[in-house]
């Protein structure tokens, strides 16, 4: 096998073994590698399918921004699955033990999954600049309808893109003595590689942080300097009925609006942004070493620092499902009815504050779909009830002049 092949294929295919010489992992190396392994993608793969099931089983919870975070969830799972668990069997039998078709089907789903993961991230970052430095625009384009087609796109140019795979990975048998390993390697040369993985370095991991570092540092302005963008002429209109009702009531009411929704925004982009740059930071080293092979004589293979890359491309897949349970109060409340333990009333109050919400999204302007704003707004522990207790008492107000009208006629 070319020596090209081993470098590149460390995401499952052992580090060790060359063309020249092979050796069995140690001891160490063996429980250490199962133990982490097991660790890191057990839990991710718990963490990432609670993300599909709460998002799927709750009406609430199915939002734009939410359908993003179930395309990386599952485009998770497929790295975890693909790429982690195929290590274990490596480390305990020193070679590829599924078979040609496993070889296969396994290479094309690891590449599928992280192509996915990375244009999802893209995804949600592009509709996060547009609800917040765009709001007006948001009304038509952050939409759950559009969010779903644009995550079939996604999987379609991936699944797609990815066919190559097919036709380039391949068993290799090697001989070392009285040894023979069989090992899932690529068929092409070093030269004929290297153009492929330089394209996919470029499309999936250089462009989409190029891209998140410009548009968060957009938000980033637009939050810092403009907490809540709104609407002209809803403005307008908002302060012409403030001043002829003069109703103070309203008045807190809307206020409290404003502060609520800038402050859920921030919320949601803080843990959306600790995502992205954890994919940058996660990928970095297994990213760096190739790139830094690709350009020396002896690629530089230290076992454990493979094992080290993996673990971080592993951690990167499950990390997420604690990201969104330690800074959205919306996924932890959901995790925890999940799993039955907690207080159990997550769901939605009655149709009464349903439409109250949405009035709270025509007199606040903030340019954006009920749906999206929902989930920003329920990411506050008291939002609803403060709008509810708003409505209330202007209910209280209209009863009462209804009948000051009556007694008068």
């Amino acid at each position: 096998m070319d020596q090209s092949a081993v470098e590149n294929a460390t995401l499952f295919s052992s580090a060790n073994q060359s063309q020249s010489a092979w050796s069995a992992h140690s001891v160490e190396y063996k429980a250490a590698s199962v133990l982490l392994v097991l660790f890191v993608c057990g839990l991710g793969i718990i963490g990432n399918a609670m993300v599909i099931l709460v998002v799927l089983t709750t009406k609430h919870m199915r939002t734009p921004t939410n359908c993003y975070l179930v395309s990386l969830a599952v485009a998770d799972l497929m790295v975890l699955t693909a790429a982690g668990l195929p290590n274990i069997t490596d480390s305990l039998f020193e070679q590829w033990v599924y078979g040609y078709a496993g070889c296969l089907s396994i290479t094309y789903l690891q590449y599928v999954g992280i192509n996915a993961s990375s244009c999802s991230i893209t995804a949600f970052t592009v509709e996060r600049y547009i609800a917040i430095c765009h709001p007006i625009r948001a009304q038509s384009l952050c939409t759950l309808s559009r969010a779903k087609k644009i995550i079939a796109l996604v999987w379609t140019f991936t699944g797609l893109y990815c066919v190559m795979w097919f036709c380039l990975a391949d068993l290799e048998q090697q001989t070392h003595g009285n040894t023979t390993v069989v090992i899932c390697a690529y068929k092409v040369s070093r030269t004929q590689y290297l153009p492929i993985y330089f394209t996919d370095f470029a499309l999936f991991y250089v462009l989409p942080l190029l891209l998140a570092t410009v548009l968060y540092g957009l938000i980033a302005r637009i939050l810092i300097l403009n907490p809540l963008p709104s609407d002209p002429k809803e403005n307008s209109k908002a302060w012409r009925k403030s001043t002829n009702t003069s109703s103070s009531t309203q008045r807190a009411a809307k206020s409290s609006s404003y502060s609520t929704t800038a402050t859920s925004r921030r919320q949601v982009t803080k843990m959306l942004a600790v995502v992205v740059i954890l994919f940058a930071l996660l990928w970095m080293p297994y990213r760096t070493l190739v790139v830094v092979n690709s350009f020396l004589e002896k690629p530089y293979l230290d076992t454990w620092f493979v094992l080290f890359c993996r673990i971080c491309i592993y951690l990167n897949s499950a990390i997420n499902p604690v990201i969104y349970n330690a800074m959205s109060q919306k996924f932890r409340a959901a995790f925890r009815k999940l799993c039955h333990c907690g207080p159990q009333h997550l769901e939605k109050p009655p149709a009464y504050s349903v439409a109250l919400t949405y009035s709270v999204i025509k007199e606040t302007s903030n340019g954006e779909s009920p749906d999206h704003f929902t989930t920003e707004m329920e990411e506050l522990p008291g939002a609803s009830e403060e709008f509810l207790a708003g409505k209330k008492s202007l209910s209280f107000k209209e009863s009462s002049l209804c009948k000051s009208m009556i007694a008068n006629a």
